[in-house]
């Protein structure tokens, strides 16, 4: 029995590459975001969620991927589950805008850094996975940061566990919803769902403070206006590059874009780094340190038993 052929090498690099440029662009968002005041967090998701409609319509018609679109419309169940994730997408995008745009960089980046955790922790409580020894280290040193955070700082830091769970959760229903819906369907039809909370929230925004919108600036204008493409562009990389490459290496890559959003809020932001904030980040990065060497190295088994059970030529 011969060994099925692996994917060509430049396949490989291409997946990566696509990958790495998905994160590479959501570790730079908050210059993006920044550059849009005096446009306040509301009016920025509501327009991210117009645009990016528009956006997928018109990728649907290019790519002429209209027939599997209306396929998925005629199925409640994944109907229902492209909801339930636009709501949750939702929280996420709030959240990270309020963030970005209030002077919370860095805790919006801590929030992606524990990500990984609440994943793991979703899959054992959700899904009844088994976790291995190191996995369960990382977790409670992923607990002793938050709340090294919480004394030391004297701050809770809802930004980062509200990220967190919320995209730990987002993940868990894509999971559910799997290859059914592929990634520009999967967006077109969460932000449908979303079009009456951006309608809402602009006519809220409108009668409280205005809309900003072709008020200041066509530089501003312009940058606002391609909300849809920022918030798409990166996703549909993402998924590109995620069927090209190992999970292993997708897990890896995803430091990429706190590490980023860490850096700016630092060293291009100046925001606060306390003694209490340092501890606390310091722990979050063992923790994510021993689960990416137990990711790797249950990767190494799983290939040494692959390849003992495979007979040779």
């Amino acid at each position: 029995m011969t060994p099925a052929p692996s994917a060509p090498t430049g396949g490989s690099t291409r997946g990566a590459l696509y990958a790495l440029g998905a994160y590479l662009l959501w570790g730079v968002l908050p210059i993006y975001f920044l550059q849009l005041k005096p446009t306040g967090p509301f009016e920025v998701v509501a327009w991210r969620i117009v645009l990016a409609f528009v956006f997928c319509l018109l990728l649907l018609t290019v790519l002429r991927a209209w027939r599997p679109f209306l396929a998925i419309v005629r199925q409640p169940r994944l109907m229902v589950l492209t909801a339930v994730a636009g709501v949750l997408i939702y929280v996420n995008w709030q959240t990270y805008l309020f963030g970005a745009l209030t002077g919370h960089v860095i805790e919006t980046s801590l929030g992606y850094f524990i990500n990984p955790i609440v994943t793991v922790l979703l899959g054992v409580v959700v899904l009844r996975e088994r976790l291995r020894v190191l996995p369960w280290i990382a977790v409670g040193v992923a607990v002793a940061a938050v709340v090294v955070i919480v004394v030391g700082y004297g701050a809770f830091p809802w930004i980062a566990l509200t990220l967190a769970f919320s995209f730990g959760f987002y993940g868990l229903v894509k999971k559910q919803i799997g290859p059914a819906v592929d990634a520009v369907s999967g967006l077109t039809l969460e932000s449908m769902w979303l079009l009456p909370v951006a309608v809402i929230q602009l006519i809220f925004v409108a009668n409280l403070t205005g809309i900003t919108l072709g008020t200041a600036g066509t530089l501003h204008t312009v940058l606002l206006l391609l909300a849809g493409a920022i918030t798409a562009v990166p996703l549909l990389l993402f998924a590109s590059g995620a069927r090209r490459v190992p999970l292993t290496v997708i897990g890896l890559l995803q430091f990429v874009a706190p590490i980023i959003q860490f850096a700016i809020g630092v060293w291009v932001l100046h925001e606060p780094m306390t003694t209490e904030r340092w501890v606390g980040f310091a722990l979050v990065w063992v923790a994510l340190v021993m689960l990416s060497v137990d990711s790797v190295m249950a990767a190494r088994r799983q290939r040494r038993v692959l390849d003992d059970v495979v007979e040779p030529v």
